[in-house]
């Protein structure tokens, strides 16, 4: 078994990678039928695709458009830059790091090339396009509904970032006008799929870097110690999917946060704030202090510096593990940007 993180997205090669044929040289370039076959298999898991060809990009993308192909592939890279710097700014614009990319070339330079600038990559020669299904970091336990819309919800935030580019106003006024309605809800069981794979591949905005499998999230719910939640976001350009979870241990009058992340999607949302301010109601009302816990992992960052801005100080250290106590004396009202919907605790079914 790989000890690598699961890959998020395949940067293919497309000249005697994904086809067959030099496209630049006039050849009648045709699909290799095992690469659409493994492009398809992996989109229907969620694993995204990208390009990174040395081409010309308007009748590269044509040539796609005419295989049915074109709507496989988020933010191509298409010229005549490294194949190095195309990763690099695959990786920028889906907001991922580059060791959650592979890369597929035909071409042992371009593929040393891209081995000694980005070694955290995945490399790939284009002989392996047929077994590349069967792969360890390209397989996961569970296909999810998130999992399966995961393209369509990433070309919704192409469109989104259009929208923002263009928009002439605050950031503020732009936020309002994608009437958000984000969802904060008690896990039930149908959700934990979803939540085990949130743990595995959200690493940039996850407070602690813990993950847990599906058994030891099904023992949260039966567990009056413990409280796991999810949160959802959806706007005027279709749903985010389950981008937030949050587990919270009961000990006595304290409450401890074990976990809390957030897609890297929603970032510039401010929605994190948002499920904190909830927890922080939930402990405030029950009458118990709220702490949070920390663990540094070279990529999380971001979420110390979301406790601190939410009012969280120091409260101990533990090694590695930082703990942080809330304030929870003035907790500031929801962004009426927002619809905060919270329902009714249902049966964990």
């Amino acid at each position: 078994m790989s000890d690598r993180k699961p890959v998020k997205c395949l940067v293919w090669d497309l000249d005697n990678t994904l086809w067959d044929g030099v496209l630049l040289e006039g050849d009648d370039v045709r699909p290799f039928p095992q690469a659409v076959a493994t492009l398809k298999a992996l989109d229907e898991r969620g694993v995204l695709h990208s390009i990174a060809s040395r081409n010309e990009p308007e009748p590269t993308l044509a040539k796609l458009r005419e295989f049915g192909l074109e709507e496989y592939f988020l933010y191509p890279q298409i010229g005549w830059q490294p194949k190095s710097a195309s990763l690099k700014a695959i990786a920028a614009d889906i907001n991922i790091g580059v060791d959650a990319l592979a890369f597929v070339d035909d071409q042992p330079y371009e593929r040393e090339e891209v081995a000694f600038s980005l070694p955290e990559v995945l490399v790939l020669d284009a002989v392996q396009v047929a077994d590349i299904p069967g792969m360890p970091e390209f397989t996961q336990r569970f296909v999810t509904a998130d999992s399966r819309r995961r393209r369509q919800m990433y070309q919704a935030d192409q469109h989104r970032k259009t929208a923002e580019a263009d928009f002439e106003g605050a950031q503020e006024a732009f936020l309002r006008s994608l009437d958000m309605r984000f969802t904060i809800k008690e896990a039930v069981r149908d959700d934990l799929q979803r939540a085990e794979e949130l743990t595995l591949r959200t690493n940039q905005l996850n407070t602690t870097g813990y993950t847990y499998s599906y058994a030891e999230l099904e023992s949260f719910l039966d567990s009056d110690r413990h409280l796991l939640l999810t949160a959802a976001l959806e706007d005027r350009y279709g749903p985010y999917g389950t981008i937030g979870l949050a587990l919270i241990e009961k000990s006595g009058t304290d409450w401890t946060i074990k976990l809390l992340l957030m897609s890297c999607r929603v970032m510039s949302r401010g929605v994190g704030t948002i499920l904190i301010n909830h927890i922080k109601r939930l402990a405030r009302d029950a009458g118990a202090r709220l702490l949070g816990e920390f663990v540094q992992t070279g990529r999380n960052r971001q979420m110390l510096i979301t406790y601190k801005f939410n009012r969280f100080t120091e409260a101990e250290r533990r090694g590695d593990l930082v703990l942080f106590q809330a304030d929870l004396e003035a907790i500031p009202p929801d962004p009426d940007h927002v619809q905060v919907i919270i329902p009714m605790r249902s049966s964990k079914s």
